[in-house]
């Protein structure tokens, strides 16, 4: 008995300790230990995530968005957390539109998380963001509202929601903004779901960007295009619509052939071809800059076939070459440097061409941008190809180039080229992006007209549209491109196209216009590959195709001028403050200022341009702002130069040009 009494205590007493063991751990873990616990245990429910920015929307020139980020929301509720089971379920219904009934029975019966059918507007999520138990879950989504108009230029966004292509991939740093970040809770499942109680850093929208593009013009240009493509089963096309004056692009548009199927491309930006006869304007424009021919100097085309002589006195056939024309039926008379532009005489212009050097053919035709990209907002832009004179060879290069051939270039290079014929002489940088404006509406870049070079004088300039208006006038290669009271002036060309190193029964078409005639406000570029049926002849597939465009601009009224003002108007250009000296500037570019504002004596003094070289764009804009100067951008990242350079004293308002990769 004694011994029994004995065990006893002495398993009392050793439950005494251990319970007075548990007693000390517990207060140690409570009171000592109690914040180091509660930490452990906050940090195993909740986490902190970023909130993704809404993209920046792509606006058109006119305001009409292209691309959008839809803000929807996935809606669950936590029936734990519900303190009026009654009144949310009458809450949710009033902004939902579902039935609260069912809604109430469903969250008394079950404590589970509930998912809502979604998704839904933020219009309709946002009153219910601050209801206990009630648990919105942001989603953005990427909309286009035009559906695939222009989507080749637009881009895409990969699985990640960054760029992949196009102005998506160009501008992916100022389009996506910057996150924001919230506490995000995690139930006994592992399920996620953000709190509205808990304290986060609010994203900030991207910046929104206005393209030069116009969104009626674009479709006019691509159902044009499709329908030029299908009238000659062509394997592809491209269509370039450019304001003369500013380099806008107001639509581009090209088709071509992948896997036997035709699919949008920016081709018209990065794939070249040889131009044809749309290119002999600007040997035109060599021939008059050096002044080596007049209104009367004529060429024979004889029966329109030509044995160019390679050299003076030659004694073998090996060293003669053979120019034909298209067309034979030109007969013996000699043609004008005029006549020969408007009938595309092939061998007059090899023999015009005779009288240019190298160099001077070479300049003229680097002048007009050939051989360099023109530097347009867009990634993948080709530059051409124009060989230096020291690659040429006497026998092909010269007469070749006269002809259109030997000279890769871009629908986008010739439409620029063509411009400036239009601007009295000025190349121009295109340009895709209008504007650019942040989250708070305040324009952080505008597109200023940029002149780059001279190519030709105001007077040869307008000597080539002359030249123009002869071919699309009766008896033109062009002629069918008119549209009857309204003018316009261009070029048709023809092409034999080059593949695997050989010149191949194929052709590309292609017609470059001005309109109206006088005061150019547009220019046309449209390019058929390889038409297969009827006539493969510029004049017969790509004149046509402009004439239907333009008639269709017109009749929609996007085009603001009457028949009296596309014919005979005197022209009335302003002056720019750029010499007019006869001279060109070969590339690299010399980037000249646009006009500067009139003195004002009450004007604040110059200031230094700030150092921003190795800056990304944003910040660099942003400094450039504050110092009070406008920023002429070209391309995006990190800046590698600016024009003038740091520290150049300059007023208050001056364009500042940047260049970053």
């Amino acid at each position: 008995m004694a011994r029994s009494v004995a065990r006893i205590g002495a398993l009392e007493f050793i439950l005494g300790l251990a319970l007075a063991a548990v007693v000390v751990r517990a207060a140690q873990i409570q009171v000592v230990r109690g914040g180091h616990y509660a930490a452990i245990a906050e940090r195993q429910r909740t986490s902190t995530e970023q909130v993704p920015a809404r993209r920046g929307t792509i606006y058109d020139r006119n305001g009409q968005p292209l691309v959008v980020t839809q803000e929807e929301y996935a809606i669950g509720i936590a029936p734990n957390e519900v303190t009026d089971v009654r009144g949310t379920a009458r809450l949710v219904a009033k902004h939902l539109g579902i039935a609260a009934r069912p809604l109430e029975q469903a969250l008394r019966k079950s404590k589970r998380y509930r998912w809502l059918a979604g998704p839904f507007p933020a219009t309709k999520a946002e009153p219910l963001r601050d209801a206990r138990g009630i648990h919105l879950h942001r989603r953005l989504e990427r909309t286009y509202p035009s559906g695939d108009l222009a989507g080749p230029i637009l881009g895409r966004l990969n699985a990640e929601g960054t760029g992949a292509t196009g102005l998506e991939l160009l501008l992916d740093l100022l389009l996506q903004g910057q996150p924001g970040e919230a506490v995000v809770l995690k139930d006994h499942l592992g399920r996620r779901y953000e709190s509205p109680s808990r304290r986060r850093r609010a994203p900030v929208a991207g910046d929104d960007v206005y393209l030069t593009l116009d969104v009626e013009l674009q479709d006019i240009a691509e159902r044009g295009l499709e329908d030029a493509i299908a009238a000659s089963d062509a394997e592809g096309g491209d269509v370039v619509l450019l304001h003369p004056g500013t380099g806008d692009v107001l639509a581009l548009a090209s088709r071509v052939t992948q896997n036997g199927r035709l699919v949008p491309s920016p081709a018209a930006i990065h794939t070249t071809f040889e131009p044809g006869s749309t290119a002999k304007i600007f040997t035109a424009a060599a021939l008059l800059m050096q002044g080596l021919v007049d209104s009367t100097d004529t060429e024979n085309v004889v029966d329109g076939r030509w044995r160019m002589p390679i050299v003076e006195q030659p004694t073998r056939p090996s060293q003669y070459r053979t120019i034909e024309d298209s067309h034979r039926n030109l007969g013996v008379h000699p043609l004008t440097l005029a006549d020969a532009i408007r009938v595309s005489s092939n061998v007059a212009m090899a023999k015009f061409a005779t009288r240019l050097t190298p160099e001077q053919q070479y300049e003229t035709l680097r002048g007009f941008g050939f051989g360099n990209r023109t530097g347009i907002e867009f990634p993948s832009e080709s530059e051409g190809r124009l060989y230096p004179p020291h690659q040429w060879t006497l026998r092909m290069t010269p007469a070749s180039l006269a002809m259109g051939y030997e000279l890769a270039v871009t629908p986008l290079q010739l439409a620029v080229a063509y411009a400036a014929i239009a601007n009295d002489g000025i190349v121009l940088s295109p340009a895709i992006v209008k504007e650019i404006r942040d989250a708070e509406g305040e324009v952080i870049y505008q597109h200023i007209p940029e002149p780059v070079r001279r190519a030709v004088s105001p007077t040869v300039a307008a000597r080539l549209r002359e030249f123009l208006r002869g071919a699309v006038e009766q008896g033109g290669t062009g002629e069918r491109a008119q549209l009857g009271k309204y003018f316009l002036v261009g070029k048709t060309g023809t092409a034999r196209r080059f593949r695997d190193g050989r010149y191949v029964d194929e052709y590309t078409g292609s017609f470059a216009a001005l309109f109206p005639q006088d005061n150019p406000e547009l220019v046309v570029v449209v390019k058929i590959d390889n038409p297969r049926a009827g006539s493969y002849y510029g004049a017969q597939t790509a004149a046509p195709a402009t004439k239907d465009m333009l008639n269709h601009a017109l009749a929609a009224g996007l085009l603001p001028f009457t028949p009296a003002e596309t014919q005979g108007r005197p022209r009335q250009r302003p002056r720019r403050n750029e010499p007019e000296a006869e001279g060109r500037v070969s590339a690299p570019p010399v980037v000249i200022p646009w006009p500067p504002a009139a003195a004002d004596s009450a004007a604040p003094p110059p200031r230094p341009v700030p150092k921003v070289v190795a800056l990304p764009v944003r910040e660099a804009v942003l400094a450039l702002h504050q110092r009070g100067f406008q920023v002429q951008l070209r391309g995006l990242g990190t800046v590698e130069r600016t024009w003038p350079s740091a520290g150049t004293l300059m007023a208050r308002g001056r364009i500042v040009t940047v260049w970053a990769r």
